[in-house]
């Protein structure tokens, strides 16, 4: 088990990490979750030890492997994909090299009964054990497998990795990443670089695999498909759910409600029991009573929440201006690169307000086409035709690559703002979550996130009726894609978005353009109906359950609220009482405060454990949220029965 105890880390005057913990059991398969610049990747890197902490220590067993797949690496580019995808059995080749000397050992010796050679025997059958568990005897097979599930070809496998871009070279060191087999595979944002098929590919595979996988994506579907437990990052803390990250997210707003009903019920518990013990303070015989009653306040646990990082930006575009009905056209596209074709004869067109996702195998030209539609590319064969009054807006898959380091936000904004939009920059940089301070900042010192935000600004500047978005969540956490997604949901006008990000897709477009083996192919319908039809993925046996649970425990929560005791009758005259009378009156004030307390202490108890992320998947977790709704009814009621039994005895007293 890898264990991180007390991690602390600061940067300048923010504290990343507040000194967390977090263990990591053999064969668990967890995502790691939060903002960009929470600190997912520098918590990685603190627990594979390429980050020391300035406090807390990260502890892993000595024989354990570990496998770190990060953005910034270098794979040596003078050798072939083959060969680095055979690195990865190095260890194999040790052993293999030991059993080779002690066979030539056993070949030359003759003292078949000594304890010596009993040894020799032993650690022969053990190593050979040992080649079978690492696949030795598969080792061909098994490379073949590995790189033809992300993607490359058997004509690519002798190429040299300097011939490939940095997303293939990813893929090849993920190959011999997976083929060692470590015991711990960390894997930071896997996805980015891979098409749907090698998603699905490597989905399975993981699914599959023995050892323990921590990953850093923003991939819901990815994660629901992979990981069974989910660590967020949120303001120096982590928090820990035993759930894929669907039901984490679920789990997380329904603890959150569960809490917030709580902590307004305690709030209001405490004000009412101060205003009665300033009452009794008032006077001279209750004042003993009153102090009583403040040290018993004084020692309940007060539900504190954690706040909420909720910024995100805001993001709607222009409305279009009206278009011809065919907006774009293409007519027997095709392209080459010397002699390399890309594709050929596609024929292509895009209808006012119709939706176009493009997909498939990276290499197989989605970019390309999708440059040439608005016309950064020539074709080497056929023509593009715009239609009547065609206004284009387009988001490279490069597009933040494409910003000037040298420029701030607002310079950048300025360059491509038409006249009439330069008084909105500054509102429009605010949208994207950009604040005052930030406006002069130069982009060179922005995060890929913060790139991404700021590029996509610029669409926003001025409209469109035919918008062009090549990978535009690349780089884009949770939060921010599901707002681009509401904002390209509403945009009226044509859309064509290459994406591999299955969850953005889903619901998002009318038909599917798949890019395989030199062909394009239409398929009608969303991404999920393309898949369903590819036969790609197995669906999820089990939809997502609705909050319907989180909805029940707020509204009883709420109806479990009622008004307090009406104005006391302290001013009355006091009427006259027998001594059998004013003792019964006694005894009902210390039973109402006795059954007021006995329901404080229920009411803390379970509010101790549905303060425990864990707690939730428990069966017994949603009765226990019930029995706390009524627990905190049976309160009220507890309290202004007390109180009526007080006022009835102040009347006599």
């Amino acid at each position: 088990m890898i264990s991180a105890a007390s991690i602390y880390l600061q940067y300048g005057d923010r504290v990343l990490f507040d000194r967390v913990n977090l263990a990591i059991k053999p064969g668990e398969k967890i995502g790691l979750v939060g903002r960009n610049g929470a600190g997912k990747s520098t918590f990685v890197k603190i627990i594979v030890g390429e980050l020391n902490p300035m406090e807390g220590n990260v502890t892993i067993p000595n024989e354990a492997r570990v496998a770190y797949l990060h953005q910034d690496l270098d794979p040596p580019k003078e050798r072939t994909v083959r060969e680095l995808a055979e690195s990865a059995f190095d260890d194999l080749r040790n052993i293999e090299d030991r059993l080779a000397k002690i066979e030539e050992q056993l070949n030359t010796r003759t003292d078949y009964e000594s304890d010596a050679y009993a040894k020799l025997i032993e650690n022969m059958s053990s190593l050979h054990e040992r080649i079978h568990i690492m696949g030795g005897d598969q080792q061909d097979a098994q490379i073949e497998q590995v790189l033809r599930g992300l993607g490359f070809g058997p004509k690519e496998f002798s190429r040299k990795l300097g011939t490939f871009s940095g997303g293939w070279q990813m893929r090849a060191e993920l190959a011999k990443m997976l083929l060692g087999k470590p015991d711990y595979l960390f894997l930071d944002e896997p996805t980015n670089h891979l098409d749907i098929e090698s998603i699905l590919w490597l989905e399975k595979w993981l699914m599959q695999y023995e050892g323990a996988v921590i990953t850093i994506s923003h991939d819901r579907t990815f994660l629901d498909n992979v990981t069974r437990r989910t660590v967020e990052i949120e303001g120096a803390k982590l928090y820990d759910y035993a759930f894929s990250f669907s039901d984490y997210e679920l789990q997380r707003a329904e603890r959150r409600e569960i809490l917030e009903a709580s902590a307004k019920n305690q709030a209001k518990m405490i004000a009412e029991r101060e205003r009665t013990i300033a009452r009794f303070a008032a006077k001279a015989t209750k004042t003993k009573m009153a102090q009583s009653m403040q040290k018993k306040l004084d020692r309940v646990d007060r539900i504190e929440l954690d706040q909420l990082d909720t910024s995100a930006m805001k993001l709607r575009f222009p409305a279009p201006p009206r278009s011809g009905d065919i907006a774009l056209a293409g007519n027997n596209l095709a392209k080459a690169y010397g002699e390399k074709e890309v594709f050929d004869k596609v024929d292509f067109q895009l209808r006012r307000g119709e939706r176009i996702a493009f997909v498939g195998q990276n290499g197989q030209g989605k970019t390309t086409l999708a440059k040439i539609l608005i016309g950064e590319l020539e074709p080497t064969g056929g023509e593009v035709t715009p239609g009547y009054n065609v206004e284009l807006g387009y988001y490279a898959q490069d597009q933040s690559d494409r910003l000037d380091g040298d420029l701030t936000l607002l310079e950048t904004l300025e360059a491509v703002s038409p006249p009439e939009m330069r008084t909105q920059l500054r509102n429009i940089l605010g949208t994207m979550m950009f604040t005052g301070a930030d406006h002069d900042k130069k982009v060179k010192v922005l995060s890929g996130g913060e790139r991404a935000r700021l590029a996509m600004a610029s669409l926003l500047l001025q409209p469109s009726n035919v918008l062009v978005l090549d990978e535009p969540t690349n780089h884009l956490d949770m939060r921010s894609k599901d707002v681009l997604k509401e904002a390209v949901k509403e945009y009226k006008g044509a859309l064509v978005v290459v994406s591999h990000d299955r969850d953005f897709l889903e619901g998002l477009t009318d038909n599917v353009l798949e890019f395989r083996d030199g062909r394009v192919q239409t398929h009608i319908g969303d991404i999920e109906d393309y898949l369903k039809k590819r036969a790609m993925e197995d669906m999820r046996a089990v939809e997502l359950q609705s909050k319907k649970s989180v909805a029940s425990a707020k509204a009883k929560n709420e109806a479990a609220s009622a008004k307090t005791a009406g104005p006391t009758a302290t001013e009355k005259a006091k009427p006259t009482v027998s001594q059998e009378e004013l003792k019964a009156l006694n005894r009902a004030v210390q039973n109402a405060e006795r059954k007021v307390d006995n329901l404080e202490k229920e009411s803390s108890k379970l509010e101790a454990l549905l303060a425990d992320v864990d707690y939730y998947q428990k069966p017994e977790a949603q009765e226990t949220i019930k029995q706390h709704a009524k627990l905190q009814k049976d309160l009220e009621l507890a309290m202004e029965t007390w109180e009526k039994a007080q006022e009835a005895l102040d009347a006599v007293g």
